[in-house]
């Protein structure tokens, strides 16, 4: 290949760029390894036991001693794990014991791996929908993804769903402690719903997925948590599901993956009752495209590319709005839907809160 016309090739900066994408293309071959560390409890014995050699650790999680030893060294490569080589043992350090090794901890994301073998399994998919400008509706992906998923969002959802981002709404909190009623739309596994419906006791929910597997595991993890009298899961879309007056509709994380989120607002607005609150969850993102480029922004980006964009590309209108789409794009779609009252409840480093009114 020549070099650009009229352009000066700076050499440092090319051995600057090739670190970065060896480095790019080392973490995702690590996070593979990520994500057999944590479904093998890999993480969770180190965690436990302290230093650990690769044969001791091997043995505690059943595994074999030579495949443990390359992964182990993987991990400490990548500053996953320490290496202490005056002992040939290994350490998960106590910082990256709630990322990596503590299920119930707000910042886990070992779980989260799941989502590479989704967005390598539809490359092929993908590609073909690059040159068509087709999509590729949500049931079309690999069934990875949507544990994936799940095990992103649940985390979120677990530290601040009924801790922070309900309490934040005007007077919601106090409605669903009294009982109250609650539609969760796009509600995939059911992970929102059951962590609302384990928290307040005396209301009523129901969660609402076009995807039917979804919905059959999101009825299994009801009745896991024991909520299943509270809580039911059905088949819908986001602009025919049933009832109404309802005290809270939560769009989780889905909004943007709609093909007609407009249509899904104003149904929203027919449902909910004139006191009542919309909850609009969306990935953190600023309204330019320069306020986004950041590791979240690449994140939400590859996530949008595969998944989000191709799935609203597949439904009716095909709006696309994508993971970034920032606040003043919901606002309009909201006022436009019949809405008056928008506005930014809360936000964490992932996500921002939106509580939505008549």
């Amino acid at each position: 290949m020549n070099k650009p016309i009229n352009q000066i090739i700076a050499e440092d900066k090319v051995e600057a760029f090739v670190g970065q994408v060896v480095s790019d293309i080392a973490a995702a071959y690590s996070g593979v390894l990520t994500k057999v560390g944590h479904s093998l409890g890999l993480y969770k014995a180190l965690a436990q036991n302290g230093t650990l050699s690769a044969a001791e650790l091997a043995e505690k999680t059943g595994t074999n001693q030579r495949y443990v030893l390359e992964w182990l060294n993987n991990q400490a490569a990548g500053g996953y794990v320490e290496y202490h080589p005056d002992q040939g043992r290994y350490k998960l350090p106590a910082e990256h014991v709630p990322v990596l090794a503590d299920e119930d901890s707000p910042v886990f994301l070992a779980g989260s791996l799941g989502g590479l073998t989704a967005i390598y399994r539809v490359e092929e998919k993908l590609t073909e929908a690059f040159k068509t400008g087709g999509g590729i509706g949500w049931h079309e992906q690999d069934e990875s993804l949507f544990y994936a998923t799940e095990n992103l969002f649940r985390t979120g959802y677990k530290a601040n769903l009924t801790s922070k981002w309900i309490p934040a709404l005007s007077g919601v909190d106090w409605k669903l402690k009294q009982g109250g009623r609650v539609a969760d739309v796009g509600c995939g596994h059911g992970a929102s719903s059951i962590i609302m419906a384990q928290h307040y006791p005396k209301s009523s929910f129901v969660g609402f997925d076009y995807h039917k597997a979804s919905i059959d595991v999101a009825r299994q993890r009801a009745r896991e948590a024991g909520v299943e009298e509270r809580v039911r899961f059905e088949v819908a879309s986001a602009k025919d599901y049933p009832g109404s007056d309802y005290d809270l509709i939560c769009f989780m994380d889905c909004l943007h993956d709609l093909g007609d989120p407009l249509g899904a607002v104003r149904h929203a607005f027919q449902a909910v009752a004139d006191d009542g609150s919309v909850l609009l969850v969306e990935p953190h993102a600023g309204d330019r495209i320069e306020q986004n480029l950041n590791p979240i922004g690449r994140l939400f980006y590859a996530a949008s590319t595969a998944f989000c964009t191709p799935n609203s590309l597949s439904q009716e209108v095909g709006s696309a709005f994508g993971a970034q789409a920032g606040e003043a794009r919901f606002a309009d779609i909201m006022f436009k839907a019949g809405f008056r009252q928008f506005r930014r409840a809360t936000e964490t480093p992932f996500n921002r809160i939106f509580e939505v009114r008549k």
